[in-house]
């Protein structure tokens, strides 16, 4: 008889266990769950403003949006030129320009989001950097890398000979199509001489 109740003791003991796991796994995931539930996160619009824009001030640039639900939600920026250049609107989050920028000045700003508790300044999230883009106009002519360059060609040369190289250059982005591209021409001494397009 008590090979008996210790061999059921035995068959029980690992049903037990078993019910404990699974109740600390259901625990465990029930925390997930709830954890995941209250993950907040920044949600980003991409940002970018064209240079130069000739439209009255300010300029929308874009909005810093958070998850969080809080009716004392309240949206701020630091970094370079917050609050003078780039102001946030504290309750939508739409960041305006302040001024007429110039990409050939400065190509992008970075900056961080903050989203605070307007009653105790209790930071709601994590901060989060974001980088506002200038986008290139094509407002910059090519100029000469110097003011003179000077050439010699021996008499006699046959056609084709090489004489000088000339160099110019544009401020504007190499990687917007057209925007930065030099073409050279002769305007004086056509009947003599011709440039290609590397000068």
């Amino acid at each position: 008889m008590s090979h008996l109740i210790l061999l059921f003791s035995l068959l029980l003991a690992p049903a037990f266990a078993d019910g404990g796991s699974q109740k600390s796994a259901q625990n465990i995931c029930s925390n997930d769950v709830s954890h995941r539930r209250q993950k907040r996160d920044w949600i980003w619009n991409q940002m970018h403003i064209k240079e130069e824009i000739d439209t009255p001030l300010p300029h929308h640039v874009g909005k810093i949006t958070s998850s969080v639900r809080n009716n004392n939600a309240k949206y701020i920026i630091e970094g370079e030129y917050a609050n003078t250049i780039f102001k946030v609107e504290e309750t939508s989050g739409d960041v305006y320009a302040f001024e007429r920028l110039d990409r050939e000045k400065k190509a992008e700003y970075e900056l961080t989001a903050l989203i605070i508790d307007r009653t105790n300044n209790r930071s709601l999230e994590r901060p989060s950097k974001f980088i506002i883009k200038v986008y290139d106009i094509n407002d910059n002519a090519p100029v000469f890398v110097q003011k003179v360059f000077n050439g010699s060609v021996p008499e006699m040369s046959p056609v084709g000979t090489s004489v000088t190289k000339v160099t110019a250059v544009d401020a504007d982005d190499p990687t917007v199509s057209g925007h930065a591209t030099v073409t050279y021409q002769v305007t004086t001494g056509g009947e003599y001489f011709t440039i290609d397009d590397s000068g």
